[in-house]
């Protein structure tokens, strides 16, 4: 097994990267990130295989044609089926005979368990990273063929302790999210503090992450109230029990609530909040115009919408954490808007700053500054986008 070396990549960082960020982006993580990349690669050769595709691209076809040849679920595996085969024709494992059909020819048999070893030897902090994309490589199968849903297959009961790993800042292929985010919403925040709602807070790590980066800085003590909301019962119950632990006499408190539903329902009263942050979350809402229109009443003069978001580098091609949230209705299926949200999952810095920009938000950044940075790095998905009411 063989990954080209990270020097240049470590280069590219150092002459883009904001000081505060540049020790996150170390050789170790960045051979993490490589490391995982081809790991997730290759359980989509693996899953191109279980699932029935390969045998469906022995001629050129269309995905149209690979899903009904496959015997597959079209209105679930159109995008999963998309991602994949434009994913192996990138790596040059399947071929690309035109811009709409792929075939077959020669694809190789490579084994991710080679991989996740070499991670294990490397850094075993990040295997949460490679169980989870294990998992969703198991649940393709029944998935796409329309006998369960990804919802159910994902997050399952049984599988709450593997998210609890993931979704952790002792995972730092996940934690590099909540790094960048408390970054930016710290630095958004007013310096007289005020109130901070968290959207899908999910099991509490980017609380955790943001808590600390404000008691560092000096500006926790100055909050009047933390408002931690999330819609799955069992990961805000999960943040309920850890949250207070991790700073007594926080003014912290814990409500349900769905994002893409009146933010009303959760008592969230308009012009009450300072800041409204959310860490991987605002791009699975369903009416991303409609949410934003929820953050804006949400928001007092002079508050900040901070989004620590997965980011597309580049409109066209697949990036390697689509593989498992792919499985997910509410990823795959938004209401599409052509000029700012063309496709569901993960938006573009170009895409982002139009939605923002169409919404009633200006003063958009991006940290760090994807655009400069992806033609040498296209791997590199992590940002936080900050944008202000107009």
């Amino acid at each position: 097994m063989t990954l080209p070396p990270s020097s240049g990549t470590q280069r590219a960082l150092d002459e883009v990267l904001p000081a505060e960020l540049l020790g996150a982006f170390d050789d170790r993580f960045i051979r993490s990130c490589e490391f995982v990349e081809e790991y997730v690669h290759r359980l989509t050769l693996q899953v191109f295989r279980d699932t029935g595709l390969e045998e469906a691209c022995a001629q050129p076809v269309t995905v149209d044609e690979a899903v009904r040849r496959a015997g597959l679920a079209p209105d679930i595996a159109l995008v999963p089926c998309t991602w994949i085969l434009r994913t192996l024709a990138a790596r040059g494992w399947l071929e690309r005979v035109d811009t709409a059909r792929f075939r077959a020819s020669a694809v190789p048999r490579l084994d991710p368990v080679e991989l996740a070893a070499a991670q294990n030897a490397h850094d075993p902090a990040c295997l949460p990273t490679y169980r989870i994309a294990a998992l969703a490589a198991e649940s393709y199968p029944s998935v796409l063929q329309g006998h369960t849903t990804g919802e159910d297959a994902l997050f399952a009961p049984d599988h709450i302790g593997t998210w609890l790993e993931y979704f952790s800042n002792a995972n730092p292929l996940y934690a590099i999210a909540n790094t960048v985010g408390a970054i930016a919403a710290e630095q958004a925040l007013p310096a007289e503090g005020g109130t901070v709602l968290e959207l899908g807070g999910g099991l509490g790590s980017g609380a955790e992450a943001l808590l600390a980066r404000l008691d560092t800085a000096g500006h926790g003590k100055s909050l009047a109230a933390y408002r931690f909301t999330e819609i799955v019962p069992a990961f805000l119950r999960r943040a309920r029990k850890s949250l207070p632990d991790y700073r007594a006499g926080l003014p912290l408190s814990f409500t349900w609530l769905d994002i893409d539903a009146p933010f009303a329902k959760a008592g969230i009263e308009p012009a009450s909040c300072s800041l409204v942050y959310g860490v991987n979350v605002m791009h699975v809402a369903k009416d991303l115009a409609a949410t934003l229109a929820e953050v804006r009443l949400a928001l007092s003069d002079g508050g900040a919408l901070v989004l620590g978001e997965c980011v597309r580098p580049f409109a066209d091609r697949p990036i390697y954490v689509e593989f498992v949230f792919n499985l997910l209705a509410s990823f795959r299926a938004p209401l599409l808007v052509p000029a700012w949200r063309p496709n569901g999952g993960f938006l573009t810095p170009e895409q982002w700053c139009a939605a923002l920009a169409a919404n009633g938000f200006d003063q958009v950044t991006i940290l760090p500054d994807i655009v400069a940075l992806r033609d040498a790095y296209p791997s590199f998905v992590v940002a936080a986008i900050t944008a202000r009411c107009q």
